[in-house]
């Protein structure tokens, strides 16, 4: 399914291909900031010459893997978004539009930034770790945005931004 365009050749919505790779990077992404911690646990028990726990283990391949795959499925997101483009947004002022293209690249730059930071840190440790980890708390202050303006646009604004990813065009 490609992207719908109107008379004047505006991309209308997203692909459904497009939606579904936005919800399941969202899925990794929360998984990834839940049991992310554990990856610290281990490499701490290998330090320390212990054994770290399983749960500990089996999430730290968890968030190791995952974080492949959002890199991975980033990649195609981005490839479908310059094939595809984006729809146009909602009108608004132009600091909200701003704000709201600022907002999506930046989570473009942690959706690749933060796995490779990752992989850095963990074949090579730190200054990489150090960086890897200061993104969480970046990550979730950017969730945070992005979800408060989409409800802002939905039941504020009601121009049915909200609707964009949740119906593929």
């Amino acid at each position: 399914m490609t992207t719908t365009k109107n008379r004047k050749g505006a991309v209308r919505g997203y692909s459904v291909y497009q939606i579904g790779l936005h919800w399941l990077i969202a899925a990794l992404v929360f998984v990834q900031l839940i049991f992310g911690e554990s990856m610290a646990e281990v490499i701490e028990a290998a330090e320390e010459r212990q054994v770290p726990s399983a749960f500990d283990s089996t999430f730290a391949w968890t968030h190791y893997y995952f974080g492949i795959a959002i890199l991975v499925l980033v990649a195609v997101r981005l490839a479908l978004r310059l094939k595809n483009g984006a729809p146009p947004p909602p009108a608004s002022s132009g600091m909200i539009e701003l704000a709201g293209k600022v907002s999506h690249w930046l989570f473009y730059v942690l959706l690749v930034g933060v796995p490779i930071t990752g992989l850095l840190g963990y074949y090579y440790g730190d200054p990489y770790g150090e960086l890897h980890a200061y993104a969480k708390p970046v990550f979730i202050g950017l969730i945070a945005l992005h979800v408060a303006a989409s409800l802002y646009h939905q039941f504020w604004q009601k121009d049915g931004l909200l609707l964009r990813m949740l119906k593929p065009e």
